[in-house]
Parts: C-alpha cells; structure tokens; sequence
C-alpha cells in the first residue's frame, strides 16, 4: 500500500537540499534528491542572498524529484519550502523582486535595536509581540531599510513565501515564519499595525497570515512545464525551519528540544505564550508553531562557532573529516577550558579562531589550539550552556523536564550529545538529523489528509526511525567543570 509522495525544499542559511518523502503505512521513503550551496556575498554595500541562484536550484531540484517518482511509478502530491527566519524580499507593483534579499549577518542593524527603543520601549515590544531580542530581527532589519527601496515596494515576504510566489504567483505571510519578526501581535496572531506604525514601517507591504498547512495552489504553468509536475500543488509546511523541525519530533510530556545546527534552539512545546518580566530579563521567545503551539525557547549560537572553524582548518590545509574530529575529540579526558558561546563577537569575526582566542585569554584560559583540543571547548561550552538554559526553562515554567530530544544535523554528534546529558543530568534522545524535513512533509500529509492529526503523525515517525539514547554520566569532574563553565557564563551575562 503506498500513498501519495511530497517534496521537501529544506533551506538553510548557506545550503539547501530537496527531498522525495513517501510516508508510507508499511515503508518511509526517505530519498535526498538535491543539495546546493549560496553563501551570502557582498553585493551594493551590503551582504546578500543571490535569490536567482537558490530558485533555480529548487526548480531543477523538483524536476529530479519528478523524474524519481516516475522511475517509483509513483505520483507527488505536493511541494513544501521551509527555510531560516527573518530575512525577506521587497517585490515592486509587478510582482519583481527589487533587489536580493539582504543577509541576517549583515552590519546594518547593529545599532537599530537602540534606536527602536527609542520610539517604542523594549518591554512594551516584548509584551505585545513575546518574541527575543535579536538584533537582526525583521523589525530591526525594515527599521534600517533605506526609504528609497521601501518607496519602491509594493509587497514584503519572507524568504519561504516569496519561494512559495514565485512558484504559484499567490503571495501570503505563513504563521510561524511571521512571528519570528517581532511583528505579530502574541494575542491576535495578526501583524500589530499600530505597532509598525508607531515605527514608521509601511504596513501596506504586509500580507494576509495563514496558518501552516494551508493549500497555496497548484504549481505556476512555465513552473509545471519546466519540471514536468503536472498538478502538483505547493502546500505552506511550517515555513520557519525550527518550527517544520519541532512538529517532526515525538514529544511527550516533560521532553524539551534541542535543535541543534548552525544555531541551536533549545525549549518546549506549549499551547500559549509565557509573557511576564523575569521571560523577558531571560530574553525567551514564545514563537508560533504548527496547529496552535507555541514554541518557548531560547536560541544559542550553536554549531556556526565550529563550522566556522572547521573551514578555516581546511584553508590551512587541514581538510578534517567530521568523523576524524569527533573521535579525536573524545580522546581528550580534561575539561581544559570553556568560551561563552552567545558572545556577540562569534557572530561574524573575521577569524572565528582568533575569537576564540581572545574570549579566552581574557578569562585567564589557554589550550594547545588543535583542531581537536578547539574543538572540545566548543562542544563541551555548548553543551553546559544548554544545560544552562534547560534549567532556566524548569525555572520559568515551572516544569520539571524528565528528557531531552535532540533534532536536526548536530544530532550526528555524539560527542555533543553525550556531553549534553552529563551536563544537564537529563536523557537525551537523538535520530531525527532530517526533523526539517519531516516535519514539512508531516504538514503537507496532514494537509492532504494522510495523516489525521499531528499526534498521528508524530506517532509515525517514532515507529519509523531508530532512535539513540544517551543517558546521563556523573562525575566529580563534571561537577568541578560545571562551576567552571557558570562563572564564565556569569561574567559575560551580566
């Protein structure tokens, strides 16, 4: 028995891949399909997306995904494009973009959160919208947008629904990408208009929000020639990557999550916002999830920290296997020191190594600067920050958390994920390292009826992929590390 196949355009903030899932009753089929790179470039003073290079690479993406599910004799259902949040395009009167879309990392927002502040207070902003304070949010970004280009525009959209245009010409704003801008109105669920206007942000250039789920049509006719998917419809997942990774993942009562890439998100699943003062001292965010929840988290910098050195290892010509790292890593028996990892200057240095560096020469720390010996701090840092928060998380909610599920690429990392159990004192459960890209094609089959609800669905997934449990290991040494990593954490924190 099989049923109907959907394509998953999984994007993240440098790489995207597609994917061909079949959920079937007796059988997942689980094929990757496509996998491109975009890193950001200068382009007019500022770093952008080349968005021209990324739609052509989904096309061409599902035009080999149609030519598999023919080789299966078997039919696709529908497309789904989830992707990183915040960034956006402006689209003039006829529907072209004006200009690529500029990067989240880019310096033009550094001071716009001060200048916001100005106008309308932080706790005010938190209380209307329940959303963290990061200085690259959309709110911040438009603030910081030349009027020129904003004169220009006739339509904003998100990085997956201006995808999601292109593809079938129908344009709306997707629930759980929108309230990652700081824009949405926690109560309401629609865009807080007299806040942006209070700001001075042209509110025409909003779209109408729907939730996810929502069926956006059939694919465009050049689109459907060009990739020879004949009605094919394109069905908004939840388009914000973290939340397509939350809705994958089988939580049961008591279990946070930890999403863990290139950032690492780390909360728990509820069915409302948690706004008061000491969320907002914490700077937590109450993000929109699929079918009504909430995601409650917290982000930290996550795994960017060791990519980026990794890539400067391979510019030194040590080209490291990820494999190679990680066992050597494990071979080191001494916490030889820590970094905090949400300090700013690991945003964008110019040297992620050399940043390093410097946080730890200003806490008194030396290492040997080895690939392996880098790396340990990084994981083992990680690892007592997540800890960290996951005890905030008790904390503010009033929960006690019985487990931890850990989602996405960083789930390879074994090292990390053991680290993460002995750090926090809690099981920690991995498996899902595509949670995206189930959790979009979860969407779309409920939205097609293939699954009757998100609990079924969900129930699926943990009968249909092997998960590993990493229980937590005690020691005197962990404990000593511990308050090690905390009085680190104290100084750059306050």
């Amino acid at each position: 028995m099989t049923s109907p196949l959907y394509i998953a355009v999984d994007l993240g903030a440098g790489s995207g891949r597609i994917f061909l899932v079949g959920p079937d009753p007796d059988k997942l089929l689980f094929e990757e399909i496509h996998r491109f790179q975009y890193p950001p470039k200068e382009e007019g003073g500022n770093l952008r997306w080349d968005f021209s290079h990324i739609f052509e690479n989904i096309v061409f993406g599902l035009k080999r995904a149609g030519s598999r599910a023919r080789e299966l004799h078997r039919s696709i259902h529908s497309v789904g494009v989830d992707s990183w949040a915040v960034d956006y395009g402006l689209l003039d009167a006829d529907g072209g973009l004006i200009a690529n879309p500029i990067c989240y990392r880019d310096r033009r927002t550094k001071n716009a959160m001060a200048a916001v502040f100005a106008v309308v207070s932080r706790i005010e902003i938190f209380e209307r919208t329940g959303i963290q304070f990061l200085d690259f949010n959309t709110i911040y970004q438009l603030y910081s947008e030349g009027e020129e280009d904003l004169s220009k525009a006739a339509q904003l959209l998100l990085l997956p629904d201006l995808i999601n245009f292109f593809l079938t010409g129908n344009a709306v704003a997707e629930y759980t990408n929108a309230t990652t801008t700081q824009m949405v109105n926690v109560a309401t669920g629609n865009w807080d208009l007299e806040l942006l206007g209070r700001l001075g942000i042209p509110t025409h250039l909003l779209l109408d929000i729907v939730p996810a789920g929502t069926d956006l049509g059939e694919l465009k006719p050049e689109i459907s020639k060009e990739t020879e998917l004949c009605s094919v419809r394109v069905i908004a997942p939840a388009t914000h990557d973290t939340a397509s990774a939350v809705a994958a993942a089988p939580l049961s009562d008591g279990t946070a999550y930890i999403s863990s890439g290139t950032w690492s998100l780390i909360g728990i699943e509820r069915n409302d916002a948690l706004i008061n003062d000491e969320v907002a001292f914490e700077n937590f965010t109450n993000e929109g999830g699929a079918f009504g929840s909430i995601r409650f988290l917290k982000n930290v910098m996550g795994l960017w920290i060791f990519e980026s050195c990794r890539r400067e290892w391979q510019a030194a010509g040590l080209d490291l296997s990820y494999e190679e790292i990680s066992r050597e890593v494990g071979l080191i028996d001494k916490f030889q020191a820590f970094i905090f990892p949400d300090d700013e200057r690991f945003l964008k240095p110019a040297s992620m190594i050399g940043a390093i560096r410097e946080q730890l020469e200003e806490t008194g720390q030396n290492i040997d600067e080895s690939p392996a010996a880098v790396s340990k701090v990084i994981f083992d840092s990680l690892a007592f920050r997540y800890a960290s928060v996951l005890r905030t998380v008790e904390r503010l909610t009033g929960r006690r958390l019985e487990g931890i599920q850990v989602l996405g690429g960083g789930g390879h990392n074994r090292y990390l994920n053991q680290m993460t159990a002995n750090a926090s004192g809690l099981k920690a459960e991995a498996g899902l390292t595509e949670a995206t890209v189930i959790g979009n094609v979860l969407v779309q089959a409920i939205a097609s009826g293939r699954f009757a609800s998100l609990a079924e669905a969900r129930a699926y997934v943990r009968e249909n992929f092997v998960f590993e449990e990493f229980p937590p290991q005690r020691s005197m040494e962990l404990d000593e590390a511990r308050h090690r990593f905390s009085a680190i954490e104290r100084r750059f924190e306050n």
